[in-house]
């Protein structure tokens, strides 16, 4: 049995170990995990920039990569407590932005200010706890390559955006969006997708894409 099987397999040893991670009730780790642990556990690919004013709550029991020649802005937060984050090449995650895993970000996507991707959401059903200690259920979100995805969008756990989509500003995606296809709302909807028949960006009718 491996050291980190035999920490999962012993609760009291768990809940050590974790203290010595996290401090209790708190998500960011101990500053001696982000200067002695997260450097050599987690992937920063080459020419790729972590702003300053950007809040790390990684941790060493999920994976975290960032792509080549990627940036995350300053104000964003990154979290990894429940869910992997991985960050493709050439990627742009704006001023702002909050991810929250299991996120997936394909290469040469753009992320504009404020958006939110959470792949984590609180369990409810139990009226007689307090939601916080229900625990949460995690669904990965998926962002395809080549997407842009305006400022204060918000995308929830288990969505995939296909390749080369904009999502319009504000919009609320709940829902799958195929690629090359344009989404508004909320919650969004496709009101444009590329036909690769005509070679045009066409609007969609009837809630019908157009064939790609």
């Amino acid at each position: 049995m491996g050291f980190k099987d035999k920490i999962k397999g012993n609760s009291n040893l768990k809940k050590f170990v974790h203290w010595l991670l996290v401090p209790k009730n708190q998500a960011r780790p101990r500053r001696w995990v982000s200067w002695f642990v997260n450097p050599f556990y987690h992937k920063k690919g080459k020419g790729s920039s972590i702003r300053k004013r950007t809040r790390m709550d990684v941790l060493p029991w999920n994976p975290f990569e960032l792509g080549n020649q990627s940036t995350i802005e300053d104000f964003s937060t990154i979290n990894n407590g429940v869910g992997g984050v991985f960050i493709g090449n050439q990627v742009r995650i704006g001023l702002g932005n909050t991810l929250i895993g299991p996120v997936t970000i394909k290469d040469d996507v753009r992320l504009a200010q404020n958006v939110v991707l959470s792949g984590l959401n609180h369990n409810y059903e139990d009226i007689s706890q307090p939601i916080h200690a229900q625990g949460v259920t995690t669904k990965m979100i998926t962002v395809g390559e080549a997407t842009w995805i305006g400022a204060n969008t918000v995308v929830v756990a288990g969505v995939t955006i296909g390749r080369h989509c904009v999502i319009a500003g504000g919009s609320v995606v709940t829902k799958d969006i195929p690629d090359y296809s344009v989404a508004v709302g909320n919650p969004a909807r496709v009101v444009k997708q590329y036909n690769g028949h005509s070679g045009v960006w066409e609007k969609v009718k009837n809630n019908k894409p157009a064939l790609v």
